[in-house]
């Protein structure tokens, strides 16, 4: 055990006892008037002045102790006196409270025998603790309460608010490296950079590069900036301080500033270091945009951390590394040159790098060899980081729910469904005719799909309800996209308007269940008109929300800049966008009704069928289970026959 281990047990002891101070005095009191009672116990009788007299007169009185008013007189033999309540009981002393202690009365003690011993009237070291008690009491109670809001060991707490709250991470945390990190080489390599700069800094400086002042990690959530973080202190092994925007300010005005001049003054003093602000947005936001006026103690913070990463007395051994998912909302000066010099975007994984995250995330957990995890990078089209690590650890808990020994590939699959899908709903009751609308529901989303040109396949459709859903028709790209053209957004259009065609075209009428694809395919057409310029009409123009306040809601500060013909003629240019939409998936339904009631009737047995069904369905018909058992009769017959139930909202063929 090292020397620094050894102490620590014993600075926490005398914290511990410090800090109670005002409890153990209090019992010392107690304990020195207890003594003081029982030390010296004599049976004592406080007598009447007659008594007094009559035992003067006898001469039973031979020694008496006077002080002041006060005399005690020591009997010749016990005496039996009678108590207030009745009772006799011996006793060894007598005293009383006299008017005055004068000459002529010690003159008669004297002669009756008496040896008096006059004491001068002092006050012991007793009398003054019960005198001077509640001073005493109420003095110690407000040194307890002082070091109890001093906080523990005299950190923190009240009188110490101006301070950092940045933590400086210890050592003996397990250490992430780059290793640990998939998925977002390009920021890696911009990082190590960083820690290169650290490292060998004499290296840099002999050329004459500087070390870059700060560090912005940008992505979507759950991405990885906060890990890469973790990873740039794992690699370069200096004094590391972590804290959050949120930290920096509270209800006393100059509080954040005050903090933001600790935190770098505790930097400087350990440098090199580097500081991580996680979420800066929260005190980073464009100034100028509140609407209380006077005095805004964010944007006196977000002055101080400015001054501190390109002042006059600037340091350039102390490297900041923020991260948000917000950049639209940062003060254009904070992300300047010589402050943040480099702004590292950190993306969704592409397939290498969820193959990659995966492999790091499955490490600990004991997996089949079935599973083929590239499989699974692929089938995870759009998921981060954090998404695919919690895909991972839903699996395990599947599978060991099921008490298996590893995580077999359907664990993974059930999984997915349900970090990609929501979380099956088994105990919903659903009533016959809302399962066979919700059928045909999601059967017209996936032929509307299959026979879209350029549309993503389809890979799962289901009527269990999911989420917040009754159905789910999932599709999943053959490969990552970053540009969609026009032609896939119109597609996407009438796969969206798939669902509700089918619905009119069996039931003659429409339901609620449609309503969240009219508005995803509302907001499609809406950017296709007005910010992709893909309206033949309109033309390549943007409209709407130039000017985005971010302190007021975006919706809620838009400044229109369109006139009210061109707003007529975007309306109806959405408009004409879905009620296409909605004619081509009809067209495309009513030329394969049968392919619709085949996959509807699967549905409403099996509840969900996965791509292979889905696409042999639409090839070869689906064969109801009624009808197996009479088909198995003819095994003979080389052909298999192919049965249909007509419904009778079914139109028909001629």
């Amino acid at each position: 055990m090292n020397k620094k281990n050894q102490k620590k047990p014993k600075n926490k002891v005398l914290n511990t006892i410090m800090s109670n101070i005002f409890i153990w005095i209090i019992i010392v009191i107690v304990a020195f008037t207890i003594a003081s009672n029982f030390s010296s116990y004599e049976k004592t009788k406080d007598v009447t002045y007659n008594q007094y007299k009559e035992l003067i007169d006898n001469r039973k009185i031979i020694a008496a102790t006077v002080t002041g008013n006060h005399f005690k007189g020591e009997l010749r033999e016990e005496l039996t006196l009678e108590n207030e309540d009745g009772t006799l009981q011996k006793y060894n002393f007598i005293s009383i409270e006299l008017p005055e202690a004068t000459i002529d009365l010690t003159e008669t003690w004297v002669d009756s025998g008496i040896e008096v011993k006059i004491i001068k009237d002092t006050m012991g070291l007793f009398d003054y603790l019960i005198q001077f008690s509640p001073w005493l009491i109420i003095i110690l109670f407000w040194f307890f309460i002082m070091r109890k809001m001093s906080g523990p060991s005299g950190q923190g707490g009240i009188f110490s608010f101006a301070k950092s709250k940045a933590t400086l991470v210890s050592s003996d945390n397990p250490k992430i490296t780059f290793k640990d990190v998939a998925g977002c080489d390009e920021a890696k390599v911009e990082l190590k950079e960083i820690v290169d700069f650290l490292k060998n800094s004499s290296r840099y400086t002999k050329v004459g590069a500087k070390i870059p002042r700060g560090a912005l990690l940008l992505g979507a959530p759950g991405t990885g900036k906060k890990l890469l973080a973790k990873a740039v202190y794992g690699e370069a092994k200096v004094p590391f301080y972590s804290i959050s925007g949120s930290e920096f300010v509270e209800m006393f005005v100059g509080i954040g500033a005050s903090r933001v001049r600790d935190l770098f003054d505790q930097a400087k003093k350990n440098s090199p270091s580097i500081i991580f602000i996680d979420e800066i947005d929260a005190i980073g936001r464009q100034r100028g945009a509140g609407l209380g006026g006077g005095h805004d103690e964010r944007e006196q913070t977000l002055n101080q951390i400015l001054v501190e990463m390109d002042g006059f007395n600037t340091n350039q051994n102390v490297i900041l590394i923020a991260a948000t998912n917000r950049p639209d909302v940062l003060d254009k000066a904070l992300l300047r040159p010589g402050r943040f010099d480099r702004q590292i975007i950190v993306d969704s994984p592409s397939m290498i790098g969820r193959e990659q995250i995966l492999k790091i995330h499955t490490k600990k957990v004991k997996i089949n060899k079935e599973v083929n995890l590239k499989i699974i990078a692929k089938s995870t089209v759009g998921l981060v980081g954090a998404d695919l690590e919690n895909l991972v650890n839903e699996a395990a808990i599947l599978a060991a729910r099921e008490n298996s020994l590893t995580v077999k590939m359907i664990h993974f699959e059930d999984a997915k469904d349900k970090v990609m899908l929501g979380v099956e709903r088994k105990s919903m009751v659903i009533t016959d005719s809302d399962r066979r609308i919700t059928a045909y529901h999601e059967s017209g989303h996936a032929l509307v799909a299959y026979f879209t040109e350029n549309a993503d396949p389809v890979h799962k459709v289901t009527i269990v309800p999911r989420g917040q859903a009754l159905g789910v028709t999932a599709q999943l790209p053959v490969e990552d996209k970053y540009n969609f053209s026009r032609k896939y957004l119109l597609g996407r259009l009438d796969i969206l308007m798939g669902g509700r065609c089918a619905e009119k075209i069996i039931f003659s009428d429409i339901t609620t269940g449609a309503g969240n694809d009219i508005s995803v395919a509302t907001d499609i057409a809406k950017r296709m008109v007005c910010e992709w310029g893909m309206s033949e009409s309109i033309g390549p123009l943007k409209f709407g929300r130039p000017n985005e306040e971010v302190f007021l809601g975006k919706d809620y500060s838009v400044n229109r800049n369109t006139s009210d013909h061109v707003s007529k003629l975007i309306d109806i240019e959405i408009s004409i966008l879905i009620k296409n939409a909605e004619k081509n998936a009809t067209d495309i339904i009513n030329s394969n009704i049968n392919k619709l009631h085949d996959l509807s009737n699967a549905l409403l047995e099996q509840e969900t069928i996965d791509s292979d069904e889905f696409n042999d369905i639409i090839k070869n018909g689906y064969k109801t289970n009624n009808n197996k058992e009479s088909s198995s009769d003819e095994k003979d017959k080389n052909t298999t026959t192919t049965v249909r139930i007509k419904t009778d909202t079914e139109p028909s063929q001629d």
